[in-house]
């Protein structure tokens, strides 16, 4: 089953993130099946950045097996 999670690739005490799609049994930064966008907390106001086309259709599966 899929979901959509954080992966961290920030450095250490400057966190940056990926809006990734992976599988749910796999580690936090495993390998993804796609990357739908990114997240930046240390920006104000945090800065998230999503792809609609990209996550679209995970979304509807996530809906119809929610």
């Amino acid at each position: 089953m899929l979901t959509i999670r954080l992966a961290r690739i920030g450095k250490k005490k400057k966190p940056f993130y990926r809006v990734v799609v992976i599988e749910r049994t796999r580690p936090r930064n495993g390998r993804v099946v796609e990357l739908v966008g990114t997240y930046d907390p240390l920006k104000k106001p945090a800065e998230i950045h999503l792809d609609a086309e990209r996550i679209g259709p995970y979304r509807i599966l996530s809906i119809v097996r929610g």
